[in-house]
Order: structure tokens, then C-alpha cells, then sequence
């Protein structure tokens, strides 16, 4: 009652009150540092302590002291950076650019915007006055009557009136800033969009140049076998090989023939699905850098984990829903308030247009209604509970967002620095499998051995290429990954 009576005290004075919660930021846990795996052994870290135990975990002061250290502090996020220092193949930058002009969710998006920029302005203007301004001309016969004569009676009429719900309890105020919530989380929806879009071009763009690598491979490998084939053919007929090195010689041709088809199905399907993403037709996509020259990164900087609920826009996106919702109850609080409103009608009025604005026409009515709501079976605070539960369900949505941004995060930086280590294994790999291939082939072409043994040893090798290619991709993809989920990429 302490807080109601002032109302209506000094309703003029303050404008009425506004009823409902003031919006507040949930708490959230937000850890100290992004959990990422510890350096493996001789790559510039130990993983645990002598005698294979695990090293001791740090205590939460020791994660809160080193968030706060000026280092920490200082620490710029690798989602800071624009798309373009990121992704540096020009081609790639221009396909980007592109795809932000022409992409349909992209405009989708930016459509969406200005329907909430009409629908704030459709609720912000409930708070002001309407006006309006009207005229009529009427003429009326009326028959004869058994004690009168028929008559015939003529007006005409000009007149504004003035309509106001005063906005007393905040009713008004509070749709407006749910409104206002509403366009803003839209904007940030947009930039979740933009930052999506330009890590799905990227990612797609070096899918295509790891097709284009794997098919380049198969046929220059296809290229050697033949000519191999070829001459396992000529010891064959010579009396120095037997049909089964022919054969085997065979195997090898159709094992790097057959990927060739499947390859290039992948690569025409690709620029299809890139050309969609660019808001085209299905058509060629034209090539920059070769997938071994795209530059990565030695370390990844994440930045402190507290700045990504400000950078990640579909975080921010929720937390604006959150406000709306949270507006909300104000306006269905409201309605336990009784509505005031005022009126005023002026004009003049004459049965003949010639004294329509003389003195005695003058028409005026000014009026004031107040209506209290005194039984509406519950559906008050039933709308009550209801703006509430919502409120609730968005705070749960905003902390699982938040927790899922940790998590995406975490995952993206242990994909890259266990890609990495992959790919440094699978170099090793190929390496020996290249030099395996060629001690087999001089030993066969010795006699000392048959050709199973180069069949087996160009086998490896040929899908240790192939894994290679593949290895390189999963590290690029990582990468993009990380700066998608530090959200990267939609300041542009």
C-alpha cells in the first residue's frame, strides 16, 4: 500500500507509477578461463607429474586471481578481430562480401528489424494522445404525423476530439520497453546471422579447396600408376613379372580411378551449395589460395571468458528477450490499476453552411472516465503468473545459452590444438609412407620382392595423402569454429 498511495497523491506531479521489476542482469557462473587441454608432452608443456599423476587442478582462487592479473586483463579475444584479417585468401573475402549482400537470411534478418521498429513505434504511440478531426452534412424528411406536419431538417457539422489513456501505472511505458528489447534483440539476431553466415563461406570455402587438393592428388597418382601399370606390363611380357604383378598393377590404377568420380561429385555439389550461400543460382565457384597456403595460427588468443557474454550476439540476443519478458509483467500488472482516460470533442454546428462558424454554432464536451476492473475470474493474475513463468523460462534459456557458449568455446579450442597435433602425426605418417612406396617399388624392380609389397606400401601412402589433405581441413575448420564461438565476424 506504501508504494500505491503516493500514486495517487501525486499522479500528476510524477506521471503515475510504473508497476512491475526494474530489469536486472541473472547471475551467471562464469569461470575463469576457457577449459582447454594442457600442452602434450615435448610441445612446450608437461601434462601431469612425475610418475603419471595427474597434475593438480587449480583452486578457484587461483582461476579468479589469474582472470584478474593484468595479463588477463589486457588479453584481446580472437573474436575481436575483423573477418577479413581472420580469412586472408582475397577470394574468400570477396565470396564474404558477397554473401553478406546477397545472402536471404541476411536480408531475412535485416527485414525483421524494421517490423520491430513498426511495432515499437505502434506501442509507443499508445502513450500519446489521438486526435482526430471529422465533418458531416446530414439532411432528414420526416412524414407527417397525426399531431404534426411532416418536416425536413438539415446540419452540418465540423469537429476535433482528443482521446487520452493517461498511462497513470506504466502500462504503456512497460510495452514500450518491451518493444524497445524486442528491436534490440532482433539487431543482435542479425549479427548471430552475419557471424554464422561468414564462418559457413569460410568453412564451405576451404571444404572446397580440400576437394580440389584430394582430386588433384588422385590424378596425379592415377597418372603414376599407369605409367607403373604400363611397365609391369612390358616385365611382364618380358618374362621379368608374372600377370599377377600385372593385376596388382591394375588394382592400384582403378583404386585411384574410382575416387576421381566421387570427388568431383563432392566438388560440383559444394560450389552449389556456396553459390546458395552467396544468394545465386548453382554455379561455379572461382578459387584463391591452395588449401596448404591458408595461414594459421600458432595460439589462439579466447580472451577472458566474462567478455563473451557482451561479444556473442546470440547470447545478447536472448538476454534482450529476457528484458522484454521481464517489461512484460509490468504491463500485466497493470491491469489490477483501475484505466483513466479523457476526452474532449470541440466544433461547431448549424443547419445552414452560411452561420456553420458564427457565434452561437460553437459546440464543445470535455469529459473524464475511470473504470476499475472488480472481478475478472482470475484472468489478471492469471496473465500475471503467465508474463512471469516466461520471464522465468528466459532466465533458464539465458544461462543454458551462456553455458553453451562456454562449452562451444572449450570444444573449438581442444579441435584445433588436437587437429594440430593430428596433423603434425599424419605428416610424419605420409613422409613414411612416400619413402615406404619408393623402397618397394626399387625392390620390386630389383627382384627382390613382388609386387603385393608396392601394392600395399602405394596404398598407404596414397591414403596418407589423402588423410593429410583431410587433416589440414578439420584444422582450418577448428579454426573458424573458435572464432565463430568468440563471435567473430559480424562487426563489419
Amino acid at each position: 500500500m506504501k508504494k500505491i498511495i503516493p500514486c495517487f497523491i501525486l499522479p500528476i506531479l510524477a506521471f503515475g507509477c510504473t508497476v512491475g521489476p526494474d530489469y536486472t542482469r541473472p547471475k551467471v557462473e562464469v569461470p575463469g578461463a576457457y577449459r582447454a587441454p594442457a600442452p602434450a608432452a615435448g610441445q612446450g608443456g608437461t601434462s601431469g607429474q612425475p610418475g603419471g599423476e595427474p597434475a593438480a587442478a587449480p583452486s578457484a582462487d587461483d582461476a579468479q586471481a589469474a582472470a584478474n592479473s593484468p595479463a588477463q586483463a589486457d588479453a584481446q579475444s580472437f573474436g575481436d578481430q575483423k573477418w577479413w584479417d581472420v580469412f586472408q585468401d582475397p577470394q574468400l573475402q570477396g565470396l564474404i562480401r558477397t554473401a553478406l549482400e546477397q545472402n536471404y537470411d541476411v536480408r531475412i534478418a535485416a527485414t525483421r528489424i524494421l517490423e520491430a521498429q513498426a511495432v515499437l513505434g505502434i506501442t509507443r504511440a499508445d502513450q500519446l494522445p489521438t486526435v482526430t478531426a471529422g465533418a458531416s452534412v446530414t439532411n432528414d424528411r420526416f412524414p407527417q404525423q397525426r399531431l404534426a406536419p411532416d418536416y425536413e431538417d438539415s446540419a452540418t457539422s465540423v469537429n476535433a476530439s482528443v482521446f487520452w489513456a493517461l498511462d497513470f501505472w506504466g502500462k504503456y511505458r512497460r510495452a514500450t520497453e518491451a518493444a524497445r528489447a524486442n528491436l534490440l534483440s532482433t539487431e543482435w539476431a542479425r549479427r548471430a546471422v552475419i557471424s554464422t553466415l561468414v564462418s559457413n563461406v569460410a568453412a564451405s570455402y576451404f571444404q572446397l579447396r580440400s576437394d580440389d587438393l584430394q582430386l588433384e592428388i588422385a590424378r596425379r597418382t592415377l597418372i603414376s600408376r599407369r605409367e607403373s601399370l604400363a611397365l609391369t606390363r612390358t616385365l611382364q611380357e618380358g618374362g621379368a613379372g608374372t600377370m599377377l604383378d600385372v593385376r596388382q598393377a591394375e588394382q592400384l590404377v582403378a583404386i585411384a580411378a574410382e575416387s576421381i568420380p566421387e570427388l568431383e561429385r563432392r566438388i560440383h555439389q559444394q560450389e552449389n551449395f556456396i553459390s546458395t550461400l552467396l544468394g545465386n543460382n548453382p554455379g561455379p565457384i572461382d578459387r584463391g589460395m591452395p588449401l596448404t597456403e591458408q595461414p594459421l595460427l600458432p595460439d589462439v588468443p579466447a580472451g577472458l571468458p566474462s567478455r563473451l557474454l557482451e561479444r556473442r550476439p546470440d547470447v545478447r540476443a536472448v538476454e534482450l528477450q529476457l528484458a522484454a519478458a521481464n517489461a512484460r509483467i509490468g504491463v500485466a500488472k497493470a491491469a489490477y490499476f483501475p484505466d483513466i482516460t479523457l476526452t474532449a470533442v470541440g466544433g461547431f454546428r448549424s443547419a445552414a453552411l452560411s452561420s456553420l462558424f458564427t457565434g452561437g454554432a460553437g459546440l464543445w464536451s470535455v469529459g473524464a472516465n475511470l473504470v476499475q476492473p472488480i472481478f475478472t475470474g482470475g484472468r489478471t493474475r492469471s496473465g500475471v503468473r503467465l508474463s512471469e513463468a516466461r520471464k522465468g523460462e528466459l532466465v533458464l534459456t539465458y544461462q543454458q545459452t551462456i553455458q553453451q557458449a562456454f562449452r562451444g568455446v572449450s570444444d573449438a579450442l581442444v579441435d584445433y590444438q588436437k587437429f594440430r597435433q593430428f596433423r603434425q602425426h599424419q605428416e610424419e605418417l605420409l613422409t613414411a609412407a612416400r619413402d615406404a612406396a619408393r623402397l618397394s617399388d626399387e625392390r620390386y624392380r630389383g627382384g627382390a620382392t613382388s609386387y603385393l609389397e608396392v601394392l600395399t606400401n602405394e596404398t598407404n601412402a596414397f591414403n596418407a595423402e589423402l588423410g593429410l589433405t583431410q587433416a589440414r581441413l578439420n584444422e582450418l575448420v577448428s579454426l573458424v569454429d573458435i572464432y565463430r564461438n568468440l563471435g567473430g565476424g559480424w562487426d563489419h
